[in-house]
């Protein structure tokens, strides 16, 4: 479905991927130039299986190539997201690290079936990271196969920054990189996304999540340097020392 909007409307957020522009009642998710069409019909594929489940997820409403960028047509998520409301006003901290992990257990209440397999998506990055010598490598991706499949709807880039709303009503963005796969693979895929810049909001949150859920914590950290060592595939520079501290001390262990 190609959907073209008549012009850009103001931007209301950006990432690494993409931008995201006001569209009357919708938004324009613009994935920047980098980015390959695949990736807009990724997002879409996944919303749509998305859309049939009980989540707070935007409804896709078309996929458009605009001005030589590929795009989704989304409905739109009103309110702060919950990273900015953490940072504003730190007293909301334990609220909104509760909600969090009570809506990332809810996400993973559900099937992924029709989504890609999270292992595979590990074991690509993994394999294709420039960081690490082939031996680190090939023991990574042993520690890997030892670990369960799942077959869990995952988020596959939940944190605080992803999350709109207030405690009247959510929104979970950015599916790109939803998956089926272990929970725990996906909760410590968030860990690590704050574990850089905020390491003690990443521990507090993993605590509330196994508080919430079933899962325990040393189920979630098995995963910390496979996650790390795909992490190291992105290729964000101020993560890489951290990331690398996470792998090295996996080999010692």
């Amino acid at each position: 479905m190609s959907i073209v909007p008549q012009e850009y409307g103001p931007l209301i957020g950006a990432g690494k991927e993409a931008e995201v522009y006001g569209a009357g009642d919708l938004v324009l998710k613009l994935y920047r130039q980098s980015a390959s069409k695949a990736s807009a019909f990724r997002e879409a594929a996944a919303l749509s299986i998305i859309e049939g489940l009980d989540l707070p997820a935007p409804k896709v409403q078309g996929v458009c190539q605009f001005h030589g960028r590929w795009g989704l047509l989304m409905t739109r998520a009103e309110g702060q997201t919950f990273g900015e409301t953490i940072m504003l006003r730190p007293e909301e901290l334990a609220n909104r690290l509760h909600m969090l992990a009570k809506l990332q257990a809810q996400i993973h209440v559900h099937s992924g079936k029709g989504l890609a397999g999270l292992k595979a998506r590990l074991r690509s990055d993994i394999e294709g990271g420039m960081k690490l010598p082939g031996t680190t490598k090939r023991s990574l991706l042993n520690r890997l196969e030892r670990l369960p499949d799942g077959d869990r709807l995952c988020h596959g880039d939940f944190h605080p920054w992803n999350v709109l709303g207030s405690v009247d009503g959510t929104m979970v963005i950015d599916w790109l990189d939803a998956s089926r796969g272990e929970p725990a693979a996906d909760v410590c895929r968030t860990y690590v996304l704050l574990h850089h810049k905020f390491p003690m909001i990443a521990e507090a949150y993993l605590e509330v999540y196994t508080e919430v859920s079933a899962l325990e914590k040393q189920a979630v950290l098995a995963w910390l340097p496979l996650v790390a060592a795909a992490r190291l595939a992105e290729g964000v520079p101020d993560e890489v020392e951290s990331l690398l501290e996470f792998v090295e001390a996996a080999e010692t262990n």
